[in-house]
């Protein structure tokens, strides 16, 4: 038997869900703009800790 939420946590849950949402479309918009680069890199931005990454050696620009 599960105990209903509160409308508290049940507007909590949806506003949680809403910024979920906003987060993932920002990021396909951002990744739309990285297709639209030329001679950047073919995939995701090869960055870790803020350096490149390539094959396994870190630059530091």
């Amino acid at each position: 038997m599960k105990k209903p939420l509160s409308p508290e946590a049940q507007r909590a849950l949806d506003e949680a869900k809403a910024r979920r949402d906003a987060q993932i479309e920002h990021e396909k918009a951002l990744e739309a703009e990285r297709e639209k680069e030329q001679g950047g890199p073919r995939h995701r931005e090869p960055t870790r800790f803020g350096d490149w990454e390539r094959k396994g050696i870190t630059y530091d620009f």
